[in-house]
């Protein structure tokens, strides 16, 4: 038999007999594998041995284990400390880090930009600052100022002639580290960057006084980069170039103050109608305001507005310590009165007539100037005063809205002009520029003419309706007076004598009578002439009367007397030139003798002078369209019109009312203390017959010192109802 094969027990993996495992073979040298001891689980035979021991180790971990967390408790601290920067610490380096690196680029983008818009403006060698609008100062003949003309409205002023808190309230309220700055106040601009976000509008300008004059002299007024950096750049060259105060002068006088004010003398005569050495502290400070906004805070507009900026202004005076506490509130008690009526007045139709002439004088005007007039002030005054009292009290009355003056010295020297009512609600000159039938007032060139063709004054006419072709004139009383003398007639105005005288000289003759003494308009060459039917305008037929006032010789209304260059370079000087002789002195003398009459007992009673000669003529339009009173003494010749701009008829307005009137009240302040003198031409006997025929009681204007002895002038008496109601009209 054959003998089964027994395992071997040195063999790997071989069992035991009696556990049926494999009996762990003796390791060889090279031997690697692992033994039980070796193995992750223990042999079965060490089964409680390993149990024993893995408990002990358990027990062994978890002591290590508290012992760690302990260490890790007492070392948390140190360990903290260990891991290096914290959140915050990170977060402001990142934020700088940034920071840096965005403020570089953003420099760059900057200086980009600027180099940009720098590279469009002219080379700097090129940069001049411009001239200044040049003013043109209108003085009266006494020195007095009538209005400035020009875009600036005002005169330059020197910083040295201005009170110094004036530019103190400027440099407070608008730059108050104007002294300490470069053109540019990064301080000023970042803190009205940071308003202006805040408030999420534009509430507040960072832009310093050298930016504002850069912006002013060199560039438009439009908000864009291209002009901020641009004014940027041109302030700090302004820097460079000038000092402060000059800096500070030209703003003062560049600036916009509202209103067609530039600088600040502008402002002044604007809103408080004195110059700017004249203000007070409160008005400077009212001044000052002005530049946040000039039309919302405007003094003669908005007052409560003005007066609420003026006190911030003071008060950043005295914050910057330009005016005391005391000061600011003595300031505050102060009253500011705003002129309402600045370029409203009559004085400002003067002006604009004068700057109409000017370039006929100075072919270009580029530098400031003076032109010196021939007006007065205070007759000016008078003159405004008289039409807008006529028309306040009787306008409606006579349906009449507007009415003109002139009067002028026998030799032309314009003393006062109104163009008319309300120089705010109309600019247009009437006095020079409305054309108007002057109806009778026409008259006296048709007499002339008559007397020049050897007719006398006291020659005879019948008063009669009268017809020529198809024209037939009718007297404005509707009654005729059969034989009447020239002298009567014209006192009278009765039309068909002058129409008869007209049509006897000739139509022609009239017509080269009335130029020849300073008529220029376009004249009818037919009878009606006579009646004043051909439009003139109101200085025209005042100056055809001068001759009548200064002894018959031709002369032409003026009113520009001189002009200076503001450096006293006289440009012009109106020459003192007799003019022709255009009325022989016998002729003068008869028409003078005529036309005092129609102040005695014809048309123009209520023209009456008391105790000084004068002459003169009313006249009508057809239909009472027109009202006019020319008169004169041998001190002036004043012509007043009443009626209105589109024609239409008035109420029955005649020359022997309403303008009679008005005329007689400008012309008896006018004369306050001038000598009373005769009219040209007319004797001590003709004055003393003239009284003898009239009689003493419808005399009263005669000079008491040409009165025969023994006589006296006497008071005017009231008219008969009769003469009232057929000589009342022209």
């Amino acid at each position: 038999m054959t003998r089964s094969k027994q395992p071997d027990p040195s063999a790997k993996g071989s069992k035991t007999a009696k556990t049926g495992r494999r009996k762990a073979s003796p390791r060889k040298k090279n031997d690697i594998h692992l033994s039980n001891e070796d193995r992750s689980l223990p042999a079965a035979g060490k089964k409680s041995a390993t149990k024993a021991k893995n408990k002990a180790g358990q027990r062994s971990e978890r002591k290590l284990r508290q012992k760690s967390s302990a260490s890790k408790a007492s070392a948390a601290p140190r360990k903290t400390q260990r891991k290096g920067p914290g959140l915050l610490f990170r977060f402001v380096r990142f934020v700088v880090y940034w920071g840096v690196i965005a403020s570089l680029w953003g420099g760059i983008a900057i200086a980009a930009i600027v180099l940009y818009y720098g590279a469009q403006l002219p080379q700097s060698s090129d940069w001049q600052i411009p001239d200044r609008p040049p003013n043109v100062q209108i003085l009266s003949h006494d020195g007095g100022l009538i209005a400035n003309r020009g875009k600036t409205g005002g005169q330059e002023v020197r910083l040295s002639s201005l009170p110094p808190y004036l530019p103190d309230a400027v440099i407070a309220i608008e730059d108050h580290r104007f002294y300490s700055h470069f053109g540019f106040d990064p301080i000023g601009f970042t803190r009205a960057m940071v308003t202006n976000v805040v408030k999420g509008r534009l509430a507040q300008g960072g832009s310093t006084l050298t930016q504002q004059l850069a912006k002013n002299l060199f560039l438009e007024h439009k908000r864009t980069i291209e002009r901020k950096v641009q004014e940027l750049i041109l302030a700090i060259w302004l820097e460079t170039k000038f000092s402060k105060e000059e800096i500070l002068e030209m703003y003062l006088n560049r600036v916009y103050f509202g209103a067609g004010a530039t600088g600040v003398d502008a402002a002044a005569r604007t809103y408080f109608n004195k110059p700017s050495s004249m203000v007070t502290l409160a008005e400077a400070a009212t001044i000052a305001g002005l530049l946040k906004a000039p039309s919302r805070l405007a003094p003669n507009r908005h007052p409560k507005r003005a007066r609420a900026r003026a006190k911030l202004v003071l008060a950043a005076m005295e914050r910057e310590g330009f005016i005391t506490a005391k000061e600011h509130k003595l300031a505050m008690t102060m009253p500011v009165k705003a002129v309402a009526r600045h370029r409203t007045n009559s004085l400002n139709y003067v002006a604009d007539w004068v700057m109409e002439q000017l370039p006929a004088y100075v072919e270009d005007v580029s530098e400031d100037l003076i032109v010196e007039t021939s007006l007065d002030l205070r007759m000016q005054t008078l003159a405004e005063r008289a039409i807008n009292s006529a028309l306040d009290s009787s306008g409606k009355k006579y349906g009449v809205a507007q009415g003109a003056l002139v009067s002028a010295t026998p030799f032309g020297a314009v003393r006062a002009l109104v163009g008319g009512r309300s120089y705010q609600q109309s600019q247009f000159n009437r006095a020079v520029k409305a054309k108007r039938q002057p109806g009778s007032a026409f008259k006296p060139f048709v007499y002339l003419a008559s007397l020049e063709l050897g007719n006398s004054p006291n020659g005879m006419r019948v008063d009669e309706p009268v017809r020529f072709g198809k024209w037939s004139p009718k007297n404005y009383s509707q009654k005729y007076m059969g034989q009447v003398s020239l002298r009567r007639a014209l006192a009278l105005s009765l039309n068909t004598v002058a129409a008869q005288l007209a049509f006897e000289i000739g139509p022609g003759n009239v017509a080269a009578t009335a130029r020849r003494l300073g008529i220029r308009s376009k004249m009818a060459n037919n009878p009606s002439i006579a009646l004043g039917t051909s439009e003139v305008t109101p200085i025209e037929l005042v100056g055809a009367y001068l001759p009548f006032a200064n002894g018959g010789l031709r002369a032409e209304p003026y009113v520009i007397a001189r002009i200076l260059t503001k450096s006293g370079d006289v440009l012009y000087v109106h020459p003192a030139i007799a003019g022709a002789q255009v009325i022989a002195p016998n002729v003068l003398s008869n028409i003078n003798s005529m036309m005092q009459e129609t102040l005695i007992s014809g048309t123009g009673k209520k023209a009456l002078l008391p105790g000084r000669p004068a002459g003169g003529k009313t006249g009508t339009s057809q239909n009472y369209r027109d009202a006019w009173f020319v008169g004169y003494t041998a001190n002036l010749v004043t012509g007043i019109w009443f009626g209105n701009d589109n024609g239409a008829p008035t109420k029955r307005a005649s020359g022997g009312n309403l303008p009679a009137s008005a005329w007689k009240a400008y012309m008896v302040g006018a004369h306050n203390g001038t000598t009373i003198a005769a009219l040209p031409g007319v004797s001590a006997q003709q004055l003393a017959a003239s009284r003898k025929r009239l009689g003493a009681e419808t005399n009263p204007w005669v000079n008491p010192d040409l009165l025969p002895e023994g006589q006296s002038a006497m008071p005017e008496p009231k008219p008969k109802s009769f003469f009232s109601r057929l000589f009342g009209l022209d």
